[in-house]
C-alpha cells in the first residue's frame, strides 16, 4: 500500500502548529533584533555617521542624504541575515542535534515538505524583521513616495527568500556546524559591507564592482534603494527580479536534494 503524496498545502498546514510553537519561544529575542538593533543602525549609521557625509546625489544614486542612501541598504542585509539565522543552526538541529527532521519523515510528510515549511518559517522571519524595520524608518523621512515602502519591502523580502534557499542548500550538506563560521566570515560579512549597502560599488573600481554586482545582496539592496528613493529604472528590477527569483527556484532544488540525501530518502 502507498502513501498519498500530500499537496504543498497540506504539508504547510500540517506542519503550522510546530512553526507556531518554535515562533511563541523565540519571538521575544527576534523582537530585540528587529527593533532595538534597527534603531541603534539608523541613529548611528544614518543620522551620527551622516551627518559628517556631504550628499551628493549623482554620486548616491538619487538620495539627497546619506541617511537616505544608506538605510534602504541596511534592510535588504538585515533580511539577508535574518534569512542566514534562519537556516544555519536550526537546519543542522533539525538534522543532527534535535532530529526534528527524522521526526516529521515519520509522518506522512515528505522531504519536500519539511523544506518547504521551514523556508516559509525563515522567510516569515524576514518579511516581519523588515516591515518592522521600515516602521522604525517613517519617522525619518527617507521615503519619497507612499508606495515605494511597500515596494521595497517586496524586494527585501525577495532577497531574503533567495538568501534562505540557497543557505540551506548548502547547511543541508554540512555534517558540522564549523561550515557556518567560515560562511559568515567569508559570505555575510564581506557581502554586508562590499554589496552598495553603506557606499556606492562604483567606489570599489570596475573588476570588483562587477563582482558585487553578481552577488544577491547587490540586487536586493538596488531594489530596496530605487523604491524608497523613488528612483526607479524598471528594466533593472526586471533583471533583480529574475535574478533573485532564479536564485530561489535553484536553491529550493538543491536543498530538497540534499535533504534527500542527508536523510537517504
Amino acid at each position: 500500500m502507498t502513501t498519498r503524496q500530500l499537496s504543498a498545502r497540506e504539508g504547510l498546514l500540517r506542519q503550522l502548529d510546530y512553526w507556531w510553537t518554535v515562533f511563541k519561544r523565540t519571538w521575544r529575542g527576534g523582537f530585540i533584533a528587529s527593533f532595538v538593533a534597527p534603531l541603534f543602525y539608523v541613529v548611528a549609521m544614518g543620522v551620527l555617521l551622516g551627518g559628517f557625509i556631504q550628499a551628493d546625489p549623482d554620486r548616491l544614486e538619487g538620495a539627497t542624504s546619506y541617511l537616505a542612501f544608506v538605510v534602504p541598504g541596511l534592510v535588504a542585509a538585515h533580511a539577508m541575515q535574518v534569512a542566514v539565522d534562519e537556516t544555519t543552526y536550526p537546519v543542522m538541529g533539525g538534522i543532527k542535534w534535535g532530529k526534528t527532521y527524522w521526526a516529521q519523515l515519520a509522518t506522512p510528510l515528505q522531504v519536500r515538505d519539511i523544506v518547504n515549511a521551514h523556508l516559509a518559517f525563515a522567510i516569515t522571519r524576514v518579511a516581519l524583521a523588515c516591515a518592522v524595520f521600515m516602521l522604525v524608518l517613517a519617522p525619518f523621512g527617507v521615503f519619497a513616495s507612499w508606495w515605494g515602502p511597500f515596494a521595497a519591502w517586496g524586494g527585501q523580502v525577495l532577497v531574503g527568500a533567495a538568501f534562505a534557499c540557497a543557505v540551506m542548500a548548502f547547511s543541508v550538506r554540512l555534517r558540522s556546524d564549523q561550515g557556518f563560521g567560515v560562511l559568515y566570515r567569508i559570505g555575510v560579512v564581506p557581502l554586508t559591507l562590499f554589496s552598495g549597502a553603506f557606499f556606492p560599488i562604483a567606489n570599489l573600481g570596475v573588476v570588483l564592482e562587477w563582482v558585487a554586482r553578481a552577488t544577491p545582496l547587490w540586487h536586493g539592496v538596488s531594489l530596496s534603494r530605487m523604491f524608497s528613493l523613488d528612483h526607479v529604472d524598471w528594466l533593472l528590477v526586471v533583471v533583480h527580479l529574475l535574478y533573485l527569483g532564479t536564485v530561489c527556484v535553484v536553491g529550493w532544488r538543491l536543498a530538497v536534494r540534499g535533504l534527500e540525501q542527508r536523510l537517504e530518502v
